[in-house]
C-alpha cells in the first residue's frame, strides 16, 4: 500500500496530473475490478484504489460509485457496422458504447479470444504488444479505447480540463505506434475536434466528451466503409488495366495481414482480393507468411480459410519461385500489400519484406499495388527517408511461439516458446522497410486507384479533392 501511496503521491507533486483526473482514474479501476498497473509501477486492485484514494486524501469524501449518465448513447445506443452487409467472417473490433472488444491476435490462429479495453493504457499495451495491429486498426482501437474511457468516467464540468485530460490522452497512445500515420492522424483529428468544442461558448466537460465519442465512433463507421470502396476500385482497375485481368479470372500474391483483423472490417489489400473474389474475377490468392511475426500464415490465411476464398501459403523466400514457375499457369496479375506510411512522393512504408516483392514484380512484369485510405497518406512526410523506421526485440526473430506437436495432433491447451536459432547471435529486427515510389504502379485509394503522370510522379494531393470534397491532407509530420 505505500508504494501505491507513493505513486500517487509523487504524480501529483511532480506531474500535471490534477487530482480530478487521478480520481477519474482510480474509479476508472475499481469498476473494472481486476488487478491493473499503477503508471506501470506497481498492481492494484479495486479495493486498494479506495485505501489509496483515502490516504491521499484523508478529508476528502469517499470514492463515488460508479453512476450511469444520461448521455444521449444510454436512450439511443451506437450501432456499428454491420458485418454482414460487407461479406465479412472476422471482427476484430466489437464496440457499442461504453464498451470495447479487440481480437487477441497473438493467440490467432489456434484460439480467438477477445480482450476487453477499458482505458487508453489498455489500447496502448495492446498496440505496442501486437495484440491488434495494422495501420488503419490501431487508429481506431486507439481512439475508441479513449471513448470508452471517457464514456465511463465522471470528468470535470470544466470543459479546458477535460480538453486537456484528452490532448494528454492522445499524445500518449501515438507513441504506440510511431511508424502509422493513421495513428497519429486520427488523433490530430480527434485533438482538433475536442479543441474546437472546449473552445466554443457555453461549452462544458459534458459536451466536450459527447463531441469526442461522436467523433471518434464515426471513424468506425467511415473505415468499413473506405475499405469497401478501395475493394471495389481496385478489383475494377486489376480487371481493366492489366494482362491477366483481361484474360479472366486472375491470381493475386499479397503480403502481411490487411484484411479484417489489420482495419474496422473488410480490409485494404486483402480488401481488393475479396472484392475479386465476391465478382467471380478471382483464380487463387496466395500469401506470404511475413517473417518474423508470421502475419500472413497466422492471420491472412486465417481470414482467406474463413471467407473459403481459393488460397496458398508460401514463405517469403518463395515468392520468387512462384512468380517464375507458376506466375503464367496461375494468371498472376499482380501483387498487393498495405501501407503504414505513403510518403508524398509515393514512397511507401509498409511490413519488413514489401521492398523485396516489389522488385521481384518489376523483374517479372507484373503490377505492384498499394491498397491504403487516404489517411495513410502523410503529405508532410516527402519521401520514404524521412519515415522513421521501428525495430523491434530480436526474440521476435529468434523465438517462435505455438501449441504443442506431438507428431499426430495439435494440443491447443499446452502452448510453447522455443529458440530457433544459435544463442548469442546478433538480430537486426526492422518491422518495416519502404518501397520507392518508382516500384508501384498504382495506389488504390477508397476515392479511386491513383497512376503516375507523364513525369513519372504520383499526384497524390489530387485525392484529397476527389469528388470536390476538399479534404484536408495530413497534419502530421514524420515521427
Amino acid at each position: 500500500m505505500c508504494c501505491v501511496y507513493l505513486v500517487v503521491e509523487y504524480a501529483l507533486l511532480f506531474s500535471n496530473v490534477k487530482p480530478w483526473m487521478l480520481q477519474c482514474w482510480i474509479e476508472a479501476q475499481i469498476r473494472c475490478l481486476q488487478p491493473r498497473v499503477v503508471w506501470g509501477v506497481v498492481g492494484v486492485t479495486g479495493s486498494s484504489c479506495k485505501t489509496a484514494w483515502a490516504q491521499l486524501r484523508p478529508n476528502a469524501d469517499p470514492v463515488p460509485k460508479f453512476e450511469k449518465k444520461t448521455f444521449r448513447d444510454r436512450e439511443t445506443p451506437f450501432s456499428p457496422p454491420d458485418p454482414t452487409s460487407s461479406k465479412m467472417v472476422l471482427q476484430a473490433i466489437k464496440y457499442s458504447r461504453g464498451r470495447l472488444e479487440i481480437l487477441d491476435q497473438l493467440k490467432l490462429p489456434h484460439s480467438e479470444e477477445y480482450d476487453s479495453m477499458y482505458s487508453s493504457t489498455d489500447a496502448w499495451h495492446a498496440i505496442k504488444d501486437m495484440r491488434t495491429r495494422g495501420a488503419p486498426a490501431i487508429a481506431i482501437v486507439a481512439a475508441l479505447a479513449l471513448a470508452v474511457e471517457l464514456a465511463n468516467m465522471k470528468l470535470s464540468s470544466i470543459a479546458e480540463e477535460v480538453k486537456v485530460f484528452v490532448t494528454e490522452k492522445l499524445d500518449y497512445l501515438v507513441t504506440s505506434r510511431p511508424t502509422a500515420v493513421n495513428l497519429a492522424d486520427a488523433a490530430g483529428k480527434l485533438r482538433r475536434i475536442t479543441e474546437e468544442t472546449a473552445a466554443r461558448d457555453g461549452a462544458d466537460g459534458e459536451s466536450v466528451r459527447e463531441a469526442y465519442i461522436a467523433a471518434a465512433e464515426q471513424m468506425l463507421i467511415d473505415d468499413v466503409s473506405d475499405n469497401q470502396n478501395i475493394g471495389k476500385h481496385g478489383a475494377e482497375w486489376i480487371a481493366k488495366n492489366t494482362p491477366a485481368g483481361q484474360k479472366g479470372p486472375v491470381s493475386m500474391l499479397t503480403h502481411c495481414n490487411t484484411g479484417s483483423l489489420a482495419t474496422a472490417g473488410y480490409g485494404t489489400a486483402l480488401g481488393v482480393i475479396r472484392s475479386l473474389h465476391a465478382a467471380g474475377s478471382l483464380k487463387h490468392a496466395f500469401c506470404s507468411e511475413t517473417r518474423p511475426y508470421n502475419q500472413g500464415s497466422r492471420l491472412t490465411a486465417f481470414e482467406l480459410v474463413h471467407d473459403k476464398i481459393p488460397a496458398t501459403l508460401i514463405t517469403d523466400s518463395m515468392a520468387a519461385a512462384l512468380l517464375r514457375l507458376r506466375g503464367t499457369s496461375e494468371n498472376m496479375a499482380a501483387i498487393v500489400v498495405g501501407a503504414d506510411r505513403v510518403a508524398a512522393n509515393g514512397d511507401t512504408a509498409n511490413k519488413i519484406g514489401t521492398y523485396s516483392l516489389a522488385i521481384l514484380a518489376r523483374h517479372h512484369g507484373i503490377k505492384f499495388l498499394v491498397a491504403a485510405p487516404r489517411t495513410t497518406i502523410d503529405m508532410n512526410t516527402p519521401s520514404g527517408a524521412d519515415i522513421v523506421i521501428e525495430e523491434r526485440p530480436g526474440k521476435e526473430v529468434t523465438l517462435v511461439k505455438g501449441p504443442r506437436y506431438d507428431g499426430v495432433t495439435l494440443d491447443l491447451a499446452v502452448v510453447e516458446t522455443i529458440s530457433i536459432a544459435a544463442n548469442g547471435i546478433n538480430v537486426w529486427n526492422p518491422a518495416f522497410d519502404v518501397t520507392p515510389a518508382e516500384l508501384i504502379d498504382g495506389i488504390i485509394t477508397e476515392v479511386g486507384v491513383v497512376e503516375k503522370d507523364s513525369d513519372g510522379k504520383f499526384p497524390l494531393a489530387s485525392v484529397f479533392e476527389a469528388e470536390g470534397l476538399k479534404v484536408k491532407p495530413s497534419t502530421v509530420g514524420g515521427c
